[in-house]
């Protein structure tokens, strides 16, 4: 993979009619998205609108897929996954080293999962955590190779809501810290509106929405901002025209 030049250009990623099939089925087609330095943006989209595919896709772990199109990304990548992905038979400071090609590995270890909160646990075993200090040892390994973009496939899909907020306001403060580019891809049309700079709706292959959240520093043009996005983004989803469906059988 190569990495996109600098220079003006400040995009890590940049793709350009993207497309992937399966079969006769088209899942991306003609997709183009820039995203720039730093920049964090979510991906939405109804289950099997081709989120995980594009991310595969921009992952480089589609080999042998059909399709055609362009896409630059840098050759320092990490993906964090729904599952922590952890090795069960290596401590937690082993499996944010394992494959990590860097000097002092297991400085670089130590520290990473420090940010996260794990000081002093480097010689736990996975099974000894919760789910979301899992997620956390598996956001340490996807930083301390600090990557130019970082890939998130629904990673607090199966946590608990506190967790999550708690998972949340961890993923932005590192995110703010390291700047990397990030696409996230989630179901969370809130969790999309409050990690985000740009949110991005996937629709039958084609993004069909491209919107910057620009929230507010001050209540309540804050509020009023949320629910307006909210309200564009689930009508992009299509719950809006479902939830009156279900409002119209009801009466």
């Amino acid at each position: 993979m190569a990495e996109n030049p600098g220079g003006l250009n400040l995009s890590v990623v940049s793709v350009r009619g993207l497309m992937r099939r399966f079969g006769d089925r088209t899942i991306l087609d003609r997709i183009d998205l820039n995203i720039r330095r730093g920049e964090f943006v979510a991906m939405l989209g109804r289950s099997g609108s081709g989120k995980s595919t594009f991310l595969r896709a921009l992952a480089g772990l589609d080999h042998e897929v059909a399709g055609g199109g362009s896409l630059a990304v840098p050759d320092r990548l990490s993906v964090v996954f729904q599952d922590a992905r952890l090795l069960p038979w290596k401590r937690l400071v082993e499996n944010v080293t394992f494959g990590l090609a860097v000097e002092r590995p297991q400085e670089r270890a130590r520290e990473a999962l420090t940010e996260v909160g794990l000081a002093g646990r480097e010689r736990a075993w996975p099974q000894e955590l919760s789910g979301g200090e899992q997620q956390r040892v598996a956001l340490a390994r996807a930083l301390a190779r600090e990557p130019e973009l970082l890939l998130a496939d629904e990673p607090f899909g199966a946590l608990d809501a506190l967790t999550r907020l708690r998972m949340h306001a961890l993923l932005r403060r590192l995110c703010d810290r390291h700047r990397p580019a990030v696409l996230l891809v989630t179901h969370d049309v809130d969790e999309a509106i409050h990690l985000a700079d740009r949110v991005v709706v996937l629709d039958q292959g084609k993004l069909v929405v491209d919107v910057t959240v620009g929230l507010p520093a001050t209540q309540p043009r804050r509020e009023a901002r949320v629910v307006e996005l909210r309200e564009r983004l689930l009508a992009s989803l299509g719950v809006e025209a479902e939830l009156s469906e279900k409002a119209r059988a009801v009466a």
